[in-house]
């Protein structure tokens, strides 16, 4: 898999979308489908977004019992994304269930299957005390990233900060897919563990997931290009 830059896609709604993608002309990126997109517009969008020439990662984060995850991911197998993910939180037998069910459901090439660690915008001290793990940050996130990979998954989402020591233990085929991403000019905004691109690329990640740093800004495109560039290491930022 190419390390790819995937944008996140936090519009309401078709519309929106559709006025930001025009600023890229015949570009194609890798896109984040997100809750609120997903739920306005349902499956439609992918569609629309697949057949502009784009890949799609459906970031749904199902959590619920193995039965129910299994089927509904043999649904969103046939609506062709290339990537979906659960909430790690979930155990391995509901990890497992998803696998499964797209593995049932798919037509073609079964999407890629990641799990959410720990939220980007969850501290070590907020997961202490609201989740009561009494363990670190860090080792909370290796644990579920660990228990992913027994569980037949393709990789994980956690922070840039992870990555490097997931890519160790599990192996850089593991798929560590970043969010949290800024440039050093950028607001952190709701994020906690927030890095830049060529941090993400410098620790091993497979993946960063950019959103407000592009998308908010009023020349989307060469703000894309600015971090492409960053994340590829074609430039050092200042």
């Amino acid at each position: 898999m190419k390390k790819p830059l995937i944008i996140a896609l936090d519009f309401p709604g078709k519309k929106e979308v559709n006025h930001f993608l025009q600023r890229f002309e015949n570009e194609k990126l890798f896109l984040k489908v997100g809750m609120e997109l997903f739920y306005q517009e349902g499956p439609s969008i992918v569609y629309d977004l697949k057949e502009q020439g784009h890949e799609i990662f459906l970031d749904l984060k199902l959590h619920d019992i193995p039965n129910t995850v299994k089927s509904a991911m043999k649904r969103l197998a046939g609506l062709g994304c290339d990537m979906v993910n659960v909430h790690a939180a979930g155990g391995r037998a509901m990890m497992e269930a998803a696998r499964e069910g797209l593995e049932e459901g798919r037509t073609g090439k079964r999407p890629s299957c990641i799990a959410v660690t720990q939220l980007t915008s969850t501290s070590e001290q907020q997961m202490k005390s609201e989740q009561l793990i009494p363990v670190s940050l860090n080792e909370s996130v290796l644990h579920y990233a660990n228990l992913a990979k027994e569980a037949g998954l393709d990789g994980v989402v956690c922070s840039s900060f992870e990555a490097r020591e997931i890519n160790s233990r599990l192996g850089s085929s593991f798929l560590t897919v970043t969010p949290g991403i800024r440039l050093l000019s950028d607001d952190s905004g709701d994020q906690k563990r927030v890095a830049t691109p060529e941090f993400a690329r410098a620790e091993g990640a497979s993946a960063i997931v950019v959103g407000r740093s592009i998308t908010r800004e009023a020349n989307p495109f060469e703000k894309y290009i600015q971090c492409k560039q960053s994340w590829e290491g074609v430039l050092n930022e200042a």
